[in-house]
């Protein structure tokens, strides 16, 4: 039986995190780093216009994205770095500090532009999260998959040794700003670290949940383990999703 404390820590629980959730979705800020020539204009021509721009600038004005037309509602700011139209480090430092989570983008076809995302872009984007005690995530992003057809194995598998090194990395994206593959999906995933961050409730570097996490999910286990067995029964999860969501499990037939 779940007592009337019990359901009251529930609701409060769902109250605060609904209200904080609601708090924190504001604005998505995200800002695309990488070497020359990589395509990161591309990229965000692709998205607005849905095709691949003939004349590239030396940078894309910023693009705000109306929370209407974003899957999670929110108003998205897209800005472009250029390595070509550069304002000096401390233009560079300030953009950073603005953004809510990085595109980090390298050309599959250029091993320079990997090499300088692990050598130079992943070293200053840890400098500016630890100055400013923030953990902004990134979107690692290679670009020009369509110059590399021909390959039996994905260019991804090269940059898992940088995925386990530098865990603010949260997913890379294979794309081709030309063929417009995966480029509405990049961005999504810019947005979704920054709206449902992973950091606070998972360690990478240990490989499992953060304590406050996995006490926060033991509790919400014991105060929907309604009859006290140990084990969540269909109606208990029912009662759990209805209580989350407003939406009830279907009984397969």
């Amino acid at each position: 039986v779940v007592s009337t404390q019990s359901t009251g820590s529930f609701n409060t629980f769902n109250h605060y995190y609904i209200t904080n959730n609601l708090r924190m979705k504001k604005e998505v800020r995200i800002l695309l780093l990488g070497d020359a020539d990589v395509g990161k204009t591309s990229l965000i021509l692709s998205l607005v216009s849905e095709e691949f721009p003939q004349h590239v600038p030396l940078r894309a004005e910023e693009i705000t994205i109306p929370a209407d037309v974003t899957p999670e509602g929110v108003p998205t700011h897209i800005v472009d770095f250029s390595s070509r139209e550069y304002f000096g480090e401390e233009f560079l430092i300030k953009e950073m500090q603005r953004a809510h989570v990085f595109c980090l983008v390298y050309g599959v076809d250029d091993e320079k532009s990997l090499e300088s995302t692990r050598s130079y872009w992943l070293p200053k984007i840890r400098e500016i999260n630890d100055g400013d005690n923030l953990s902004r995530p990134v979107i690692l992003v290679g670009n020009k998959d369509d110059l590399l057809l021909d390959l039996d194995e994905s260019p991804l598998e090269s940059v898992l040794p940088l995925m386990n090194e530098y865990p603010e990395i949260e997913t890379c994206v294979e794309c081709s700003a030309k063929r417009l593959k995966n480029i509405s999906e990049l961005f999504y995933y810019a947005q979704k670290a920054v709206l449902h961050p992973t950091a606070p409730l998972y360690s990478p570097d240990l490989g499992k949940l953060k304590p406050a996490c996995a006490e926060a999910l033991r509790r919400v286990f014991r105060i929907c383990d309604m009859d006290n067995d140990g084990f969540l029964s269909d109606h208990e999860l029912n009662e759990f999703q209805k209580r989350c969501s407003m939406l009830h499990f279907s009984r397969a037939i």
